[in-house]
């Protein structure tokens, strides 16, 4: 569905992709059929079973406790993932937004069935307008306040600029990270970052053939120039 609040991932999606998505330290292979030890992963998705509904069933063969049987439901002015896995003692997954494609609030929860405790309690607030995105969000049990931002700059280029704030109410650390990206052309996308602890991180990304990506990425701590930079490759085959 075009219009709506989306599902609680989107909130800050954007800038989490921006300032995260495909930096690698070391070298990676990946083909998204298979896990990365070789066990088969099945997703099968049942797209629109009912207006707005999408029902997704995923496992890992020949592992059956991985298993697990999610439902998506996106309306005008909502949307609602929940999921329960697929053993004796669940963990039991929900989260919901509410809002419109401008403004939208929402929490994600985990119950986990066996011991009895929520295992993760998230709430977030996400402001969208034509060409920028605002979001806040409380995580870890409210420990962890995560504010962030992305703009468009320019759709001819792709070009877009980010940043997020981190603050941890038990350690009082504060992380500040911004970054960039541009298309150099349809096919190749730059990237880079630092954050307030003086590590820099760069990348650039080469779609070779369709969904099929070749990633270089390097990170250096500027307060320690003396240390080696980290250096990772990363190739992604989708068929």
């Amino acid at each position: 569905m075009g219009k709506g609040p989306g599902l609680y991932t989107d909130v800050g999606k954007k800038a989490r992709d921006l300032l995260y998505k495909d930096y690698q330290t070391d070298h990676k292979f990946t083909v998204t059929t298979y896990t990365s030890n070789g066990v088969l992963f099945t997703t099968i998705t049942v797209d629109e079973p009912a207006p707005g509904l999408k029902t997704i069933f995923s496992f890992i063969v020949p592992d059956q406790r991985s298993g697990k049987v999610e439902l998506q439901y996106q309306h005008e002015y909502a949307g609602i993932s929940t999921s329960i896995g697929l053993t004796a003692n669940p963990l039991v997954n929900f989260s919901g937004v509410v809002g419109n494609n401008c403004v939208s609030v929402g929490t994600d929860l985990s119950f986990d069935t066996a011991s009895g405790n929520f295992i993760k309690l998230n709430a977030g607030l996400n402001f969208t307008h034509s060409d920028l995105i605002a979001s806040l969000t409380l995580n870890d049990k409210g420990d962890t306040l995560n504010a962030s931002y992305y703009h468009i700059v320019s759709l001819l280029s792709n070009t877009a600029v980010g940043a997020e704030l981190t603050h941890s109410f038990s350690s009082k650390e504060n992380t500040l990270t911004i970054g960039t990206q541009h298309a150099l052309d349809p096919l190749t996308t730059v990237k880079a970052r630092v954050n307030n602890y003086g590590k820099a991180s760069a990348l650039i990304q080469h779609e070779w053939r369709p969904k099929s990506l070749f990633t270089i990425s390097g990170e250096v701590d500027t307060r320690a120039i003396e240390k080696s930079a980290k250096v990772g490759l990363a190739l992604a085959l989708k068929p």
